[in-house]
C-alpha cells in the first residue's frame, strides 16, 4: 500500500474514533443526573400543588437539556408540616441522597429546625417558597445562615400589617387574635397585634392554638370572653377548621380576617361557605408585569386551572432560580458555590431571561460567556436583600363559590408606604 494510503487509511480510523468518543460523550451527559431535594407537605391537599410546580420547572429545565448538561431528579419527602418530620425527611435527602440544594420548606416552623440542624451545618442551599417569619432575618443579621438561606415570599410583615388595614376598612374596633404555636404563628401574631394597636383597634385576647388537641373549645371560649367585633387567624386548615367550628358554635361573630394559610379549599369545604362570607383573606401577590401573567397562563395550560392555591408562583421562582444557580455554579459545586451564583441570576443590570425553558437556555449561553440574567418570574423581577429576603405586593381575597375572588390589590409601593405609616 502506498504511503499516501496508509494516511487515508489511518485518518479514518481515527475519525471513526472520534465519532464513536462523540457519541459516547453525548451519551455520558445524556445519562447523568444532579439532584435537588425537596421537603413540601404533599400530605395536606394545599401542599400538593406546591410541590406539583417545583416538579414542573424540573420537567421545563430538563426539556431545555438539564443543569451543567446533566438530568434534574427532584428527591421529595413529605414533611407533614411537622418539624421533627421535616427535620428527618432533609437529614435524609442531604447525608443519603447528597443533595447541595434543598427546596422548602413550607411553614417557618419546619423551615427553622431544617436551617439551623441541617443546610447550615451540611453546607447545603436552602430555598424556601413558603416561610416567612423575621425569625430569618434576624438569624441571617446575626450571620447563622452562613448566607446559604433565601425565600422567595415576603415576611409575615407584608401579611401583618395588610390584616390589619382589612380590620381599620371593615371599621372593627376590638379583635381576638389566635395563631398556630410555632416560629410562624407566634410571629405573625405578635406582628399583627402590635399593627392593630398601632391603628387604634383594640386587641382582646391573643390566643395561641396547638396541633392535634382534642377540642379548641376553651380556647375559643376564652377569646369569645372580650367579645370582639372580628378575629384574626393566622391557623392551618385542620385546626383552623376546628378553631372556627368551636368558635361559631359559641356565637361568636363571622367576622374574619385569615391568612394565607387558610386560603385552602379544604378549609373553604370543611367550614362552609354559610359561615364564611364575612372572612376576608391576605397574601403576598405577583406584581402586574408580563411575566407574573405569562405564569399564570402556562400553569393555567398545564394544570387545567389557574394557579389559585397559596405559593405557587413563589414555588415556581424558588425552584426556577435554585436551578439557574446550580447552573451558573458549574458541574460539582457546593451548597455555598450554589449560593454565591445566586447574584448571578437576579442581577437588576443582567440579560433579561424569561420564566420558561427557552429562559433557562438563554440564561446558559449567557452564564457561559460568564455574564449574569435577570429572571424575570412568576412573581416578577426577584431581588433577593443581604439577609435572603424579598418585598410582595398584597391582595386581600375571599372565597367565592368557584374558588378564590381578589377584592384588591396593594402595588409594592402601597405596601410599603402603608407599613412605613404603621411605624410612626
Amino acid at each position: 500500500m502506498t504511503k499516501t494510503g496508509n494516511l487515508l487509511r489511518t485518518g479514518a480510523a481515527m475519525g471513526l474514533a472520534l465519532a464513536a468518543m462523540s457519541v459516547a460523550d453525548t451519551a455520558a451527559a445524556q445519562e447523568c443526573s444532579v439532584k435537588v431535594g425537596a421537603v413540601l407537605p404533599t400530605s395536606v391537599d394545599w401542599g400538593r400543588p406546591i410541590a406539583e410546580t417545583a416538579q414542573w420547572v424540573v420537567d421545563q429545565v430538563n426539556e431545555a437539556g438539564g443543569v451543567n448538561d446533566c438530568q434534574v431528579e427532584m428527591v421529595l419527602r413529605d414533611t407533614q408540616v411537622d418539624p421533627k418530620v421535616g427535620v428527618d425527611a432533609a437529614k435524609a435527602l442531604v447525608d443519603l441522597d447528597g443533595v447541595p440544594v434543598l427546596l422548602g420548606a413550607v411553614s417557618s416552623g419546619v423551615s427553622m429546625p431544617i436551617l439551623t440542624s441541617v443546610t447550615v451545618p451540611a453546607g447545603v442551599m436552602q430555598m424556601s417558597c413558603c416561610s416567612s417569619s423575621t425569625a430569618f432575618t434576624a438569624l441571617a443579621e446575626e450571620g447563622k445562615t452562613d448566607g446559604l438561606w433565601f425565600r422567595t415570599f415576603a415576611t409575615t410583615g407584608v401579611q401583618a400589617a395588610v390584616g390589619a388595614k382589612v380590620a381599620q376598612d371593615q371599621g372593627w374596633k376590638k379583635v381576638a387574635v389566635f395563631y398556630k404555636n410555632d416560629d410562624w404563628g407566634q410571629d405573625i401574631g405578635k406582628l399583627v397585634a402590635a399593627d392593630l394597636e398601632a391603628l387604634g383597634i383594640e386587641v382582646t385576647a391573643s390566643v395561641a392554638i396547638n396541633d392535634a388537641q382534642p377540642s379548641y373549645r376553651a380556647e375559643a371560649a376564652s377569646a369569645l370572653s372580650g367579645q370582639p367585633d372580628a378575629i384574626y387567624l393566622a391557623l392551618y386548615p385542620n385546626e383552623g377548621t376546628a378553631t372556627v367550628r368551636e368558635w361559631i358554635s359559641l356565637g361568636g361573630t363571622q367576622n374574619m380576617i385569615l391568612a394565607n394559610s387558610l386560603k385552602s379549599e379544604e378549609f373553604r369545604e370543611n367550614v362552609g361557605m354559610d359561615y364564611l362570607s364575612n372572612a376576608w383573606g391576605t397574601d403576598t401577590a405577583s406584581p402586574r408585569a408580563d411575566s407574573a401573567t405569562a405564569f399564570v397562563d402556562a400553569y393555567q395550560a398545564r394544570f387545567d386551572g389557574p394557579p389559585n392555591g397559596p405559593g405557587l408562583a413563589n414555588s415556581y421562582d424558588a425552584t426556577m432560580i435554585a436551578l439557574l444557580a446550580m447552573e451558573a455554579a458549574g458541574k460539582d459545586a457546593t451548597g455555598a458555590e450554589i449560593a454565591a451564583a445566586v447574584p448571578r441570576v437576579t442581577d437588576p443590570a443582567g440579560t433579561p431571561v424569561t420564566a420558561d425553558s427557552a429562559g433557562f437556555t438563554q440564561a446558559r449561553e449567557v452564564f457561559a460567556e460568564g455574564g449574569s440574567v435577570m429572571y424575570q418570574g412568576a412573581t416578577g423581577n426577584v431581588r433577593f436583600d443581604a439577609n435572603g429576603d424579598v418585598s410582595a405586593p398584597a391582595v386581600v381575597w375571599k372565597f367565592g363559590e368557584a374558588g378564590i375572588d381578589e377584592v384588591e390589590y396593594l402595588s409594592l409601593d402601597d405596601v410599603d408606604a402603608f407599613m412605613s405609616a404603621l411605624q410612626k
